[in-house]
């Protein structure tokens, strides 16, 4: 219990380091700069305390949880050696995390509403939250279909620059096809797809298969899965707004 304890607090202090940087630049232009004092100073330093506790019982959770349960799972599919189950995990996976994403929900909604206001959808309720959720389910689709190629990436062995080279092009080539509105979502989504609960659950998978495998370097082939979970989405998205 007290080595828990120890190793949590270090966490805690961990994490003030980290925001130290970012409150630091705050406080600066709000003094120095701006030269106006604080608005509502005690919630501001409560509100920082949550933060820096919420983030330190985050990383715990991570280290607890995601990224074993991941590591795990991947290396229990591994030596099942059954392909299409390890694919059909790495879809379900991609699919599931992004569809519970923050980030995603967030931004969904704003461009749907955005979307209204420039009269490409009915400015109506129901239309936004459609359209939000169709937005949703595509990108979600797009990072299933990503982890796919990243695990079956990871099986063969392929150099991942090729991937990610012609992925890019394929989204350069269909940017001028699609309504001008769509393109600056599209290549948000590719962002915010790849936060808080996406990026453990995927690295993990990545890492834990790289290492279940012989001949494969958890450091070279575990990782890359990020980058294209961060590529599909673009290029669906773009899809998408050609579509609807």
């Amino acid at each position: 219990m007290l080595n828990a304890t120890l190793s949590f607090a270090k966490l805690v202090l961990g994490t003030l380091r980290d925001l130290a940087p970012i409150v630091l630049v705050v406080a600066f232009f709000q003094i120095v700069v701006l030269q106006q004092p604080f608005p509502n100073l005690d919630r501001v330093l409560a509100g920082l305390l949550l933060v820096m506790l919420g983030l330190a019982l985050f990383l715990q959770g991570l280290e607890m949880a995601l990224f074993p349960i991941g590591e795990a799972m991947a290396n229990a599919f591994a030596r099942k050696g059954s392909l299409l189950w390890l694919l059909a995990f790495g879809f379900a996976l991609g699919f599931s995390t992004t569809v519970a994403e923050p980030a995603l929900i967030a931004v969904a909604g704003e461009a749907a509403k955005v979307m209204a206001e420039a009269g490409r959808i009915a400015a109506d309720e129901q239309s936004q939250k459609t359209y939000a959720l169709g937005l949703r389910y595509t990108v979600a689709v797009a990072v299933g279909l990503a982890l796919v190629i990243g695990v079956f990436r990871i099986l063969k062995g392929w150099p991942i620059q090729w991937f990610i080279i012609a992925g890019y092009i394929a989204v350069v080539a269909l940017t001028p096809l699609a309504p001008e509105a769509i393109v600056g979502i599209a290549y948000d989504s590719g962002g915010v797809t790849t936060s808080t609960i996406t990026v453990p659950l995927v690295t993990a998978l990545g890492v834990g298969l790289a290492s279940s495998i012989k001949g494969r370097n958890p450091m070279l082939d575990g990782f890359g899965l990020i980058a294209f979970a961060s590529l599909t989405p673009i290029f669906f998205v773009l899809i998408y707004g050609i579509v609807v």
